[in-house]
Order: C-alpha cells, then sequence, then structure tokens
C-alpha cells in the first residue's frame, strides 16, 4: 500500500529536496527509494553499503544498471555518499580513512565510488578526511590527507564527477574554513567542491549555517539537512536543536544552489517512513516564507517557457508584481548583500529563459536585459549570472565590468558575487574588492573573499589603509578585518 505524496514547494525552490538512505538502513533499498519517493522528495543521498548496492559487489554492474533504473523510474535524483560504517573494516569504524597510515582500501572505495557515481548520472561524491590518529601531528596528517586525494582527484576530473568534500565534527576536516584551506592548498582543482552539513555548522561552526551556505556559495555541491545543539555531534529531527531552518533554506535560494539537499537522519532508521514524512513537513513550512511562489511569478515563469521573447516585457515589471524588500531585512536593511525579493524574481525568470534558449541568443537577450534595464533590472541581472550555462560567461564578464565602472553601491554589491567570486580574474577581482570599500559596499557581499584574498590584496588594503590614516580618516572596519586576519 503507497503512501499519499506530499505536495514539495511549488515552482522555484532552485534545489532538490531528499532523503538519505542511512535513514533506511532496515529496509531493502528498492524500498527505501519507493518510500522516499511515494512522500514526495525528488532526490535521494544514497549511501553504498553492504545493504545499500554494496559497491564490492561481485556483479555490481548489474547491480548500479537496476539502482540506475529505478532511479530513473521513480524520478530520483540522486548523490552519492561514503559514509558507510563497517563497510571497509569489520572491527574499526570508518576505518581506514585518508589520514590512515595505509589509507589504500579508502582511496579505492572512492575510486570505486566515482565510477558507480558516473553510471547513475549521480550530482557528485560525499566524503570526508577522516580523524587524525593520535599519535600523528597535525602538519603530517594534513601531508597524509594531500597525498591520497591525489589519485581520488585524477579519476573525479577524468569522469566529470565532483568530490564534495565534508567537515566533520572531530575530523581533521572539522569546519568550512579546513576544507576551503585544503582546496586552496591544492590549487584549487575543479573537481573538488564542497558538502555542507547544516546541522554540523550549529555544532562546530562560529557562525550559522546560513552564513556558512553563503561562504561556501558556489563550491556547493552537496547539501545534508539536519538538526543540531551547539557542541553536540547528534542529527536531531528539525526543531529539536538550534538550526534556523527557514534561514537556511533562504541562504540556499540566494545563493542558488541547484543540487541536492537531503536530511540526513542515520539513527532513526527504526521510525524511517514517519521521521521521512515529518521531516518533509518542516521542510515544506520552513520553505513558505522564503516567498519564491508568487502567484505572478509562476504565471511569468510559464509564458516564458512557452514564449521567451516575453522576459522583455515581463522582466521591468518584476518589482510592481512581486515587490521591492530585502531578502533579509533583519541583517541587511536595504538588500545590498543578500539581494531583494525582486533580485531573486528576476534571476527565477533568467534560469527560465536559460533553459528555453539556445546559448548565443540567451547571451544577446541577457546583455539587452542588462543594457536597456534601470539600475533594479540591472541587479537582477547580475545576481543570476551564477545561474545561467558557461556559455555565456564571456557576456557576464562584459556585464560585471560595467558594474564595477559605476558608482552605484548596489550595482557594486551585486556584480560582486558568485559569479565574480568565480570568472573574474585575479587583477579584476581585487580592484572589485577595493572598490567595495571606496564606496562603501560591505565586503559581506563579496562572494568568496575569504578563499580568494590573497598577499596582493593584503597589500591593496594596506596601502588603502595607510592613505585613509594620513588624510585623517577612519579606517573601514572591513579593511581592518582583512589587514588583521592576514596580521598586519
Amino acid at each position: 500500500m503507497t503512501e499519499p505524496h506530499m505536495a514539495l514547494p511549488g515552482a522555484g525552490v532552485p534545489f532538490s529536496l531528499g532523503y538519505g538512505t542511512n535513514g533506511f538502513a532496515n529496509h531493502r533499498l528498492d524500498d527505501a527509494l519507493a518510500v522516499i519517493a511515494e512522500l514526495g522528495y525528488t532526490a535521494v543521498a544514497l549511501t553504498l553499503d553492504h545493504h545499500h548496492l554494496d559497491p564490492f559487489a561481485p556483479d555490481l554492474p548489474r547491480r548500479v544498471r537496476r539502482v540506475g533504473d529505478r532511479l530513473a523510474e521513480l524520478g530520483l535524483r540522486v548523490v552519492v555518499e561514503t559514509g558507510a560504517r563497517y563497510l571497509l573494516d569489520p572491527w574499526r569504524k570508518h576505518q581506514p580513512t585518508l589520514v590512515s597510515a595505509e589509507p589504500e582500501a579508502r582511496v579505492e572505495f572512492l575510486r570505486r565510488a566515482l565510477r558507480i557515481a558516473a553510471d547513475l548520472g549521480a550530482d557528485c561524491v560525499s566524503f570526508w578526511s577522516g580523524v587524525a590518529p593520535s599519535d600523528v601531528d597535525e602538519d603530517e596528517a594534513w601531508r597524509r590527507l594531500r597525498t591520497a586525494l591525489g589519485p581520488v582527484l585524477e579519476d573525479a576530473d577524468r569522469r566529470d564527477v565532483p568530490l564534495g568534500l565534508e567537515p566533520e565534527p572531530g575530523h581533521l576536516v572539522t569546519r568550512l574554513d579546513q576544507a576551503l584551506r585544503l582546496r586552496h592548498e591544492l590549487g584549487r582543482p575543479e573537481p573538488l567542491r564542497i558538502t555542507l552539513d547544516v546541522g554540523h555548522c550549529v555544532a562546530v561552526e562560529p557562525v550559522s549555517a546560513a552564513e556558512c551556505v553563503r561562504r561556501a556559495g558556489p563550491l556547493l555541491v552537496n547539501v545534508q539537512l539536519d538538526d543540531m545543539l551547539p557542541g553536540v555531534h547528534e542529527h536531531l529531527e528539525f526543531g529539536e536543536g538550534e538550526l534556523d531552518l527557514p534561514g537556511t533554506l533562504a541562504a540556499l535560494v540566494e545563493v542558488g544552489y541547484a543540487g541536492v539537499a537531503a536530511v540526513e537522519l542515520p539513527r532513526h532508521s527504526h521510525a524511517a517512513p514517519e521521521v521521512a514524512r515529518r521531516s518533509l513537513a518542516a521542510l515544506t513550512a520552513a520553505l513558505a516564507p522564503v516567498g519564491v511562489d508568487h502567484p505572478w511569478l509562476v504565471e511569468a515563469e510559464r509564458r516564458v517557457r512557452a514564449e521567451p521573447a516575453a522576459a522583455r516585457t515581463l522582466f521591468p515589471a518584476v518589482a510592481r508584481k512581486v515587490g521591492r524588500g530585502a531578502l533579509r531585512p533583519e541583517s541587511d536593511r536595504d538588500g545590498l548583500v543578500h539581494g531583494t525579493v525582486d533580485d531573486l524574481a528576476r534571476a527565477r525568470l533568467l534560469t527560465v529563459l536559460a533553459d528555453a534558449l539556445p546559448a548565443d541568443r540567451l547571451a544577446t537577450e541577457v546583455l539587452e536585459l542588462y543594457r536597456y534595464g534601470d539600475a533594479a533590472e540591472r541587479r537582477g541581472v547580475l545576481r543570476a549570472l551564477h545561474l545561467l550555462p558557461e556559455a555565456v560567461a564571456g557576456t557576464g564578464r562584459e556585464i560585471v565590468a560595467d558594474a564595477l565602472r559605476t558608482n552605484d553601491i548596489r550595482l557594486v554589491a551585486a556584480a560582486l558575487g558568485p559569479f565574480a567570486a568565480r570568472e573574474l580574474d585575479a587583477h579584476t577581482w581585487r580592484h572589485g574588492v577595493l572598490k567595495c570599500l571606496f564606496v562603501g559596499v560591505p565586503l559581506a557581499a563579496v562572494s568568496g573573499l575569504r578563499e580568494r584574498t590573497d598577499g596582493e590584496l593584503v597589500r591593496m588594503v594596506s596601502d588603502y589603509a595607510a592613505e585613509r590614516r594620513a588624510a585623517g580618516r577612519d579606517v573601514p572596519a572591513d579593511a581592518l578585518a582583512i589587514l588583521q586576519e592576514a596580521g598586519r
């Protein structure tokens, strides 16, 4: 007997809500997938394990094909998780890891996971570093991690499957800043992205889960959803901990995250169907205030799908129809950092337009919407650039360069979002950051600031601060923060 389908939040949530199979440990995999789909989830986080697609099974290719067919039949998007407890060693949980003296079994497992992910069409393979052995110092543990990751990254690049590094409490990579540090030390390899467990953010991060989402920004390739209490690594149902669920989901919408966001409750398998139902109800309620399902906007999206040219008349009308308020007025009254409701609505229209047009026509339309739009319409284009196909990146860079030549603080703030963090060369990006300091844009609006800050930017900010002091003027707090973090 199937359960009634629970309606997901309407069109407009850019990510897919899913549930983790590690929370269905007492179910056969086929049954778990069926329940997850029947409840209304559109994605699954598949943990490879003895009883759920064993990656070491002798008939693995046949099993992978069967699971792939089942996922397609149920309409489930998938990410591959690698956190099985006793898969590699029946005596030691999670062993060996990438920081073990002999990590070969873990490396082989991750390479198998990449092959499986490629065959399933999965978004990514998620993994963690492991706990550093007590007799190994920190430098050696980091060296081991970098070395062991080498062949895994090569495979990920060859198979075009992203790897999502998950900061895990108690592991060598515990916090987001450590994951970003590792990526920087490895030369920012394209396949290496971030998996973020929002409950972990509550437990160990110095900032909120929503802020972690913003800091990870365009590097996010997988999100795990659960609640926790500060300082306690225990996965809880929503509402039992201190996670700001509406604020966290709003941040995912805000940064344009379009991947899988799956509930992870591995200790709730004894009541999996009911817990999964409650979780979806909580997610649906939490998404309601995000404001992405305005009736006019839903109809406008339908029109653009049917007739892409309609975007030209709908784009200017957005603010009159859905409003102009800040997305997060409690902390960003003017919308400089996180944008406005009409910014988000215009981004929605552009993502629909991107699906409806070939790349060359899309580039022309985006450029004209920016060129002939008012300031609010231009902001909408700027805040949507990271959501558009790579084929229009050249047009995006042209648009960002134009915005950075203005002194309109809202345009400058919108220009230095996730697209700029990903696409601007170092010289242009540094001068964009300095422009923010000159015109008064808070650096919280600059995506990827921590990851992209380098010695040259610190030097430029130091010179700027010296000029301000010489003129008897105060140095902005944002500039002081960069210098303080760099030890200046």
